[in-house]
């Protein structure tokens, strides 16, 4: 392992990665409770900040924003669509609402009040959105909210995060915090590794390459970064230098950085768990083909839906896995020398 080729990459995950235990043998966090911590902190900072549940707050933790300030939070109960349509109102009076439950609930069930309510008068109403992609595993598929990032990245003027892990988490909620408009953050339901140092340069719409490379690029976001690191290394005992980009920020999307990869690398790989319609694939391929078209190949949930089981296995039945990213890699290397 060359360490020189890694950029904020915290030592313990190094050490995991070059031993082939980055998945198992490193420090993981859920990152719905990372923005739950993030919530306390704000609330000190920031008295116009209040959170919205609808009963799953101790799922996500929110219940402890609740205990501090607790004429600072509300909860509507099992009414999401209520809830956001509240939310939209306190954005009114000056108040910074965040809206926290499960995406399911909230991209899909309350998607009219998401849409009218919050981004069409282009309110100050931030989402937490707990359970994304099919990080809910064992749930089932009436939890696991495959699309939403692909829904919520189709409205007009919508804002959309998806952070790797505990500290980018954490740095993407003060982010929104500051940042004026709808915003919507993508949390996971399981714990996933820590990658990041505290130095990692967070700035919302600005994608970071956290590993250097010349031959092919892997683009990927939230639970997925730690697999293309994975599959980056491996390709690199084969001979074969990946770039690695985080994507945190599915929209709006860091086009420059993506054109740079395909002009510099030649090849291009995506990766995310959510539907491979209309999410981070869609967003880079929309870019390629109107700019600079290389060879590119998308990993995520494909034309089905998934089924109850342990998170980690269902990433790998359903080709999201870092095995699945490097066969990826490899098969674009393959086009890319063809031409």
């Amino acid at each position: 392992m060359n360490k020189n080729q890694y950029n904020y990459i915290n030592s313990s995950f190094l050490s995991a990665l070059e031993k082939g235990l980055a998945l198992t043998e490193v420090k993981k966090i859920a990152t719905r409770f990372s923005y739950a911590e993030a919530l306390l902190d704000l609330g000190e900072k920031n008295s116009k900040i209040v959170v919205c549940n609808a009963d799953v707050s101790k799922s996500i933790k929110t219940n402890e924003f609740k205990e501090k300030y607790p004429e600072r939070e509300y909860n509507f109960g099992i009414a999401e669509q209520n809830m956001v349509a509240a939310s939209a109102g306190m954005a009114t009076t000056g108040l910074i609402p965040f809206v926290s439950t499960y995406a399911m609930f909230v991209a899909l069930r309350a998607l009219d009040q998401v849409r009218n309510s919050i981004h069409y008068p282009k309110l100050n109403v931030k989402i937490g959105a707990s359970h994304s992609g099919i990080t809910p595993g064992p749930d089932g598929v009436t939890h696991q909210a495959q699309e939403d990032l692909s829904i919520i990245r189709t409205i007009a003027g919508s804002t959309v995060i998806a952070p790797a892990d505990h500290i980018t988490t954490k740095k993407a909620t003060f982010a929104v915090a500051d940042f004026v408009g709808p915003a919507y953050l993508s949390f996971t339901r399981d714990a996933i590794p820590v990658i990041y140092t505290d130095d990692y340069p967070f700035e919302i719409g600005k994608a970071v390459t956290i590993r250097e490379g010349h031959d092919v690029t892997i683009i990927a976001n939230r639970d997925l970064v730690s697999h293309a690191l994975i599959a980056a290394e491996n390709l690199s005992k084969k001979g074969i230098e990946a770039r690695v980009i985080d994507c945190h920020t599915l929209k709006p999307l860091d086009e420059d950085v993506v054109i740079q990869a395909a002009k510099e690398t030649g090849a291009i790989v995506t990766a995310e768990n959510n539907v491979i319609f209309g999410g981070l694939g869609s967003a880079v391929a929309e870019v390629l083909v109107e700019n600079y078209p290389i060879p590119m190949k998308r990993i995520g949930v494909k034309d089905t839906f998934a089924e109850s089981a342990p998170y980690l296995d269902l990433l790998f039945k359903y080709g999201m896995a870092h095995p699945d990213i490097e066969k990826a890699a490899m098969e674009v290397i393959k086009r890319k020398t063809e031409k």
